[in-house]
């Protein structure tokens, strides 16, 4: 079994006996001279009192054993508090010896909900996509695959119809399915027909509506306490909107196609067992809280959990704020390929390898602007015990959504993956500047030569797998 900082952490806690958590893990360099994990002296003296650490405590944290608990080298007392060091050249056989364990995703034991994605931005075309709703489509395409690497069965709304959509995805490398037939909405327009108030005198109908409902009933019942506007009063039924709710509906009642692509499926394929996950922008949230109560009001089906993962605003310095996404991934894309020019002392948009390499950094640096928010060193031990280690942690984190926390809104950890990435390269490239990973063929070098590779073998598999979860081709590939 491969070794894991939360299993470790959960053997150094329960040492101390009954209480909360009191270790934590180090990742600055000057601390992880010394140690790597850290009770903190107060944390202890609230435990303790103002006595010392129990000295068959200390023995037993020295002794740790268990499933991928790290084996212990020291525990001893500091000013700092309880300070514990792992044997790091067990640790470095253990992790180096079974790589490719921690660039994966750690599998549940038991499989999750289903979860709809929803991003009501793909119903429009490239050009009238604004830079939140951008961000949107990022985000829910990164959260898409952050469950699929966990073996979540996903499904994702809705199935792009703009003709000009899916070359605009490709160009971003995200991954979403392209329309087929509409899904059938006879049985959703009969209820609304049945439910709608009819129209005042005064009041003329647009083109395509049917009529409204009153949302205020509903919101008093279930919106009010979960987050819901309470200025939510009515929604005008249009074919359009029956056709958005049709689409949900159909995903939430199929899960055959995910169940024979191998994916964890829950023994109950209910409403109760699947959760919806409409990523909106700021701007379409108000919208989407009607819709919301509308599929409740028509569907007795539909699922009782719905949240909303609402994506802020986006500026970019230096441009007019009304830039589209088209012309903000044409902008990213010349400043790329100048910044190279001035790099080379020659242009390059005449050698198409280096363009596709330029498109991937595009999307790269779109992708880490969007989903990272404003985003030191020992060698070999700060990548492994800082990356390598708590890696499949982290991405048993960013593929974490709160299905049962109360209210509508929810938050995802995007940020993790990419932070990640940028703490990485910062550690790989101090360590590569002042470390000679091929040195001249000394022959009681040889091993530390090899174990060096090895480590950067880990790296480069851990790294490898960030970048797909952004979506982002290996190394080799640009």
């Amino acid at each position: 079994m491969r070794l894991g900082v939360e299993e470790t952490l959960g053997a150094l806690n329960a040492a101390l006996g009954p209480g909360g958590p009191v270790w934590f893990k180090e990742t600055r360099a000057r601390h992880l001279r010394v140690r790597d994990f850290l009770a903190p002296r107060r944390a202890l003296e609230a435990r303790f009192g103002d006595d010392q650490v129990p000295e068959r405590v200390v023995h037993a944290i020295v002794g740790l054993q268990g499933p991928g608990v790290a084996p212990v080298l020291s525990c001893a007392p500091t000013p700092a508090g309880l300070a514990l060091q792992l044997r790091r050249s067990a640790v470095f056989e253990r992790v180096l010896g079974a790589v490719a364990a921690y660039a994966a995703p750690t599998v549940p034991a038991a499989p999750g909900p289903h979860v709809v994605l929803h991003c009501p931005a793909l119903r429009g075309s490239p050009c009238a996509l604004r830079l939140s709703q951008l961000r949107a489509v990022l985000v829910a395409d990164h959260l898409a695959r952050a469950l699929h690497a966990h073996r979540v069965s996903v499904r994702l709304v809705p199935a792009v119809r703009d003709p000009h959509m899916p070359t605009f995805l490709q160009q971003l490398r995200v991954d979403w399915p392209a329309a087929s037939e509409r899904a059938a909405t006879e049985a959703l327009r009969s209820r609304a027909l049945a439910e709608l108030t009819p129209a005042r005198n005064a009041e003329a109908l647009p083109p395509g509506a049917l009529g409204r409902v009153y949302l205020k009933e509903l919101v008093d019942e279930r919106g009010r306490t979960t987050g819901y506007d309470p200025n939510l009063d009515s929604c005008l039924v249009t074919e359009d909107l029956l056709a958005v709710l049709a689409e949900l509906q159909q995903a939430v009642q199929d899960w055959a196609e995910d169940s024979s692509l191998g994916l964890a499926t829950a023994p109950d394929a209910g409403a109760d067992s699947c959760m919806v996950v409409h990523v909106v922008s700021c701007e379409e949230e108000f919208q989407q809280q009607k819709l919301d109560l509308v599929w409740w009001k028509l569907d007795d089906q539909a699922p009782l959990r719905q949240k909303h993962l609402v994506c802020g605003p986006v500026k970019v310095a230096g441009a007019p704020g009304t830039l589209t996404a088209p012309e903000y991934y044409e902008l990213r894309h010349a400043q790329v390929c100048k910044a190279s020019a001035l790099k080379r002392g020659r242009d390059l948009a005449q050698d198409s390898a280096w363009m596709e390499i330029f498109r991937v950094l595009c999307v790269a640096t779109i992708k880490f602007e969007m989903l990272s928010t404003a985003p030191q060193s020992q060698g070999e031990w700060l990548l492994l015990f800082n990356s390598i280690l708590p890696f499949p942690d982290l991405l048993s984190q960013t593929a974490a959504l709160p299905c049962t926390a109360p209210g509508l809104h929810i938050t995802a950890r995007t940020e993790m993956v990419c932070k990640f990435l940028v703490q990485l390269s910062m550690d790989f490239s101090s360590y590569y500047n002042r470390v000679h990973i091929l040195g001249e063929p000394r022959p009681h070098l040889f091993g530390q030569m090899f174990a060096r590779l090895q480590l950067l073998r880990a790296v480069r598999e851990v790294l490898h797998t960030g970048l797909a979860m952004l979506g982002l081709p290996p190394l080799s590939h640009i």
